[in-house]
């Protein structure tokens, strides 16, 4: 009888990514290798292994009901007059992207706009004096925004006009805000901050926003099986729920917590994994929402914790961050950024994180399962975001006792500085940077504390030394290499004296870069801009925030708009949008925010609504004939670049100022005269 073989089949090696490939950030590639000879697997080793559903990436697949999901892939043979692919219910191509795309601007909506909320209520509880860790930081901000909630900030007595107490001014701004997004009747107080015609576009197309909460609901009534069915008018509601994100829950998100913390002024830092520090406790913040981190700042820096930590063998204590919390904290209290939405991971993988605590959004679940491999405590803080992982820690946030609450995760990170296990490895890429733009330090730059105006910036587009304004934003995506698409669009525009306003996880991509600095105009500029960079003494890429502070680019180009020269209009400003390596929701919301403003805006990674042609034209095409902005899609970040270079040289050509004027040295009598 034959002997049988018996044959063991060796289990295959999982497939990993290949750290080059996956990342043009150096730190970055030196953590993925570490977490792949540990057998820690990162999203770049998930990348590899999840294939995206193509369907779904067209945006044509429907799972509003129980009877699908209904698959409606765009057949290779496509012909558009003979699209007779419908679901169950007869939904067409059409109706279920513009259904989809528009539930994604719900969902941005929701999360920057819940946000807002949650800081509003902060703002109300410190103006009812409920709370002494939060007080009123900038009274000249607070004055500034009240007439836009309809709050008087002077009161006449006697003929004699007065200041009215700032006290009362802070309460009726906190109840008024709190009301925006639950009001009965009127429509959204901030609408009106636009540019007269930009209001106008909106009043006529009847896309006003009556309050926010009630235009993200209606999304999700229209978007139920047997509701709305036509894809321009799912649209309109899209339109109105965006409006409500841009000029509503973000802009109130921002000037509040300019009001609470302080209206960010430029300051110096660094950026990238190498800000953590192997003598120190590390400890990292993540998320969004900077009501919990602000109090970390606070207790990080009191004496007696500091000699905490030295008492358990640190040197110190090293606060950085990840995201947008990262932004929020940085650009006011100077704090390091750690790294983008993709490194969160990383983080923790180089053994040096003794706590990492996060808020809400873009917190990978994963991040648990990593710190179960070290020693770093992973604490949540937010009640609607916890993790189902049991190494994962709650303490819930409570403004009404911030400090306790942010002394207790604070001594906690340091009494785990005896426990590291593992062998710290920190990559030693950092970057030096400067952040904390926006509109009042933009103006300050140019014009000085007396004289600050935008027309400095105006004048230098109309004589051609700045060819125009981009505003880059957005995630990282783990489908495309990590910030290769961010850094190639963002040194594209500026070789080619566009000027680059940034928020979000572009910026930390920038900062790695170093972008930031003044001193990388004369590398990576024309000749125009690098000029305008050196005499004002600003980056080529100005940091504004986090993805909430896009609200500060709306109001730039209002700033834009009023100080003259550019036409009437945010759609008529040599002015381009993009979001390179997008892939929240919350940039589905931005995009459509700023599309609807009156900006050219192009999208790189991928784009859900590929599937349905005639729905994306209308994105495409037949939305700049209504706002005088459209969507645009682009892969590649050269093209994707010059296409914004191409808008911005045909608004110039319709202002006529596509010719560079005669530079012609003014004395103050000639500039006198101009601002007469």
């Amino acid at each position: 009888m034959a002997e049988v073989k018996k044959v063991v089949k060796k289990a295959a090696k999982p497939k990993v990514a290949d750290p080059v490939a996956a990342t043009i950030d150096k730190a970055s590639q030196q953590m993925i290798r570490r977490a792949q000879e540990l057998g820690i697997d990162t999203c770049f080793d998930r990348n590899v292994t999840l294939k995206p559903c193509n369907i779904g990436n067209q945006g044509t697949c429907c799972k509003n009901c129980g009877m699908g999901p209904c698959r409606l892939p765009l057949p290779k043979d496509y012909d558009e007059k003979n699209d007779n692919r419908k679901g169950i219910c007869g939904a067409s191509a059409n109706t279920i992207a513009a259904r989809n795309f528009i539930r994604m601007i719900a969902g941005g909506a929701a999360a920057h706009s819940d946000h807002g909320r949650g800081v509003a209520e902060v703002f109300l509880s410190a103006a009812r004096k409920e709370t002494d860790a939060y007080r009123i930081k900038d009274t000249r901000k607070l004055l500034e925004i009240a007439p836009h909630l309809g709050v008087e900030t002077t009161v006449e007595k006697d003929g004699e006009v007065l200041d009215r107490d700032i006290d009362e001014i802070a309460l009726e701004v906190g109840e008024a805000a709190i009301a925006e997004w639950g009001k009965v009747g009127g429509e959204l107080s901030y609408a009106k901050r636009a540019p007269e015609a930009r209001y106008e576009i909106w009043k006529k197309n009847g896309v006003l926003p009556r309050n926010i909460d009630r235009e993200i609901v209606e999304i999700m009534h229209r978007t139920h099986i047997g509701v709305d069915q036509d894809y321009k008018n799912l649209m309109k509601q899209g339109t109105r729920a965006a409006i409500a994100d841009g000029w509503g829950g973000s802009m109130l998100a921002t000037d509040l917590q300019d009001v609470l913390f302080g209206t960010p002024y430029p300051l110096a830092s660094e950026a990238n994994l190498g800000v953590l520090k192997a003598d120190h406790v590390n400890i990292v913040i993540h998320g969004h929402e900077p009501i919990l981190s602000e109090m970390i700042v606070v207790v990080a820096q009191k004496p007696e914790i500091v000699e905490y930590a030295k008492s358990k063998g640190a040197k110190g204590i090293q606060l950085s961050g990840i995201c947008c919390t990262a932004n929020e904290i940085l650009q006011r209290h100077g704090v390091p950024l750690c790294g983008t939405f993709l490194q969160q991971e990383l983080a923790i993988i180089t053994g040096a994180v003794d706590a990492m605590v996060v808020d809400i959004q873009c917190i990978f679940q994963n991040v648990a399962n990593v710190a179960n491999c070290f020693h770093t405590k992973l604490i949540t803080t937010h009640p609607i975001a916890k993790m189902e992982q049991d190494n994962a820690i709650h303490i819930e946030f409570d403004e009404h006792h911030a400090m306790e609450d942010a002394e207790k995760i604070v001594r906690m990170a340091i009494d785990n500085y005896e426990n590291r296990k593992a062998e710290v490895m920190i990559p030693h890429q950092k970057s030096p940077i400067v952040a904390g733009f926006g509109v009042e330090s933009i103006e300050y730059h140019l014009g000085g504390t007396f004289r600050g105006t935008y027309y400095t910036l105006n004048d230098n587009i109309i004589n051609g030394r700045i060819r125009g304004i981009a505003g880059v934003v957005g995630c990282n995506n783990a489908r495309v290499k990590h910030n290769e698409g961010h850094i190639a669009v963002v040194k594209e525009l500026i070789k080619n004296d566009v000027i680059v306003l940034t928020t979000g996880c572009n910026a930390i991509a920038c900062a790695m870069e170093g972008l930031l600095t003044p001193e990388s105009a004369a590398v990576y500029c024309g000749p125009g801009l690098a000029e305008v960079c050196e005499t004002v003494g600003i980056p080529p890429v100005l940091h504004l925030g986090s993805c909430v502070d896009n609200s500060r680019i709306l109001l730039a180009a209002t700033e834009v708009v009023k100080a003259g020269g550019l036409g009437n209009d945010i759609s008529d400003l040599p002015v381009a949008g993009s979001a390179p390596e997008w892939m929240s929701e919350k940039a589905i919301s931005i995009g459509h925010y700023v599309v609807t403003s009156g900006i050219y805006t192009v999208f790189g990674a991928v784009f859900p609504t590929a599937g349905a042609p005639v729905f994306q034209r209308y994105l495409f095409e037949e939305l700049e004939k209504i706002y005088g902005g459209m969507w645009d899609f682009e892969a590649d970040p050269i093209k994707h670049a010059w296409k914004m270079i191409d808008h911005i040289d045909k608004k110039r050509k319709a202002l006529g100022i596509d010719k560079a004027r005669e530079r012609v040295m003014m004395d103050f009598s000639d500039r006198q005269a101009l601002e007469g």
